[in-house]
């Protein structure tokens, strides 16, 4: 028996990220060092975890330039890291990318551009198409990211709207070797879609992404809307031969850590899986279905990216939301207590990583005059779980693979 259920899922989550670090998962995996420069170029929430692990391996033969979210960086010697606008991005986000680019631009055949991806890359390396005003650029993305689109929707727009994504960084290193070590945070691993996929070609079109901004109605300027119609921002559909493609973590290594946590302690594990990518209501919704027929004891473990539709002007995210939608499906249903929490340490908006509930979540908040119901239309699920005291708040954890969900049924 588990005496302290929201503690014991506190472990666990912090176990599973620990086990995409990404000091632990790159060893091994590093290329080997060229007869000319070594240029070490990177963008996203674990960037500086990854150039200081760079640093660690190859010694002083390295230089360069990574860009992460405020509150991500860590020191480093020779490689610089800088901070950028997430999750839309700003002025720093565009000179980071301009930066990055110059650096790209003076790789020469006998060196080695050794790019380090993760999730958050795309607001934090972002240099708009040619003639496209930042200010539009800031809005689409801020728009899309409060629609409810898919990941892969997003930087579908993203790419198409952008001087670096889709490839365009690979191609700006010319005949230089590149190697991009990749840490994925989507659903399906696709390295076109991680980051916006600035070392990848880019399978999607410039009419996928004008569908896109139709499809949410999402209002963009004649200019950029005649761009994407006449195809003049496409993206690369192939790169260079020389560039290589490589994922180093991604969500199954840290499920398969969840589910090795379970096993040592004798407790039964039921892994739905990491493909869960819907509205984080609805996803709540068909995890109560399964968990309501699972016999105690049990682990029940997803991931994924939930979205959520942002109407309200309050503070949470898609892991308080989803949290909050299971607390309600549930209506207290005894002996079951969840997590749900995003992997990098930040969900949504409030310094929060996610959230727990338990069989008594809904009659605590009732006790102190807090409306469950108000809070999800508000979208201030995150100020919701922080009254009750269930608010998790971890800090960066320096990785990102995503939303971590665990289910203890006892």
């Amino acid at each position: 028996m588990i005496a302290n259920p929201s503690a014991f899922l506190l472990d666990l989550f912090r176990h599973a990220v620990g086990a995409v670090d990404p000091r632990r998962v790159m060893h091994g995996r590093w290329p080997s060092p060229p007869r000319g420069r070594l240029i070490v170029l990177g963008a996203g929430k674990a960037a500086a975890a990854m150039a200081q692990a760079a640093e660690s391996h190859y010694g002083p033969i390295l230089s360069g330039l990574v860009v992460t979210r405020d509150g991500y960086e860590l020191p480093t010697c020779a490689i610089e890291v800088v901070c950028a606008g997430h999750p839309s991005p700003d002025a720093r986000s565009v000179m980071a990318a301009q930066r990055i680019q110059s650096l790209a631009r003076t790789a020469c055949a006998d060196d080695l551009v050794l790019c380090l991806i993760s999730g958050g890359a795309s607001a934090l390396m972002a240099a708009p198409a040619p003639g496209l005003d930042f200010a539009e650029k800031q809005a689409v993305t801020a728009a899309l990211l409060s629609s409810g689109a898919a990941i892969g929707e997003i930087n579908c727009v993203r790419k198409h709207l952008s001087a670096v994504k889709g490839g365009r960084l690979a191609q700006a290193c010319g005949g230089a070797r590149v190697v991009s070590l990749i840490i994925s945070d989507v659903v399906g691993d696709d390295p076109s879609i991680i980051a916006s996929g600035p070392t990848v070609p880019d399978p999607t079109t410039c009419a996928d992404a004008l569908a896109v901004l139709r499809r949410y109605s999402i209002p963009i300027s004649d200019f950029a809307a005649d761009a994407l119609a006449q195809g003049r921002w496409e993206s690369p559909k192939a790169v260079s031969p020389h560039v290589e493609n490589l994922i180093v973590a991604r969500p199954q290594d840290c499920f398969a850590a969840a589910r090795a946590f379970a096993a040592e302690r004798g407790l039964p594990c039921v892994d739905l899986g990491e493909r869960f990518d819907g509205l984080a209501g609805e996803v709540a919704a068909a995890h109560a279905a399964k968990i309501r027929v699972i016999k105690p004891p049990c682990l029940v473990l997803s991931g994924g990216e939930a979205v959520v539709r942002v109407t309200g002007k309050g503070r949470g995210g898609p892991n308080t939301e989803f949290a909050l939608a299971l607390a309600l499906e549930l209506n207290g249903l005894p002996g079951v207590h969840a997590l749900a929490c995003d992997s990098d340490g930040t969900d949504g908006k409030g310094g929060h990583a996610g959230a727990v509930i338990h069989p008594g979540t809904l009659a605590k908040a009732a006790a102190l005059n807090l409306d469950p119901v108000r809070a999800q239309g508000a979208n201030d699920t995150a100020a919701f779980f922080d009254a009750l005291g269930d608010l998790i708040v971890t800090g960066p954890t320096f990785t990102n693979v995503n939303d971590f969900r665990a289910v203890l049924i006892v």
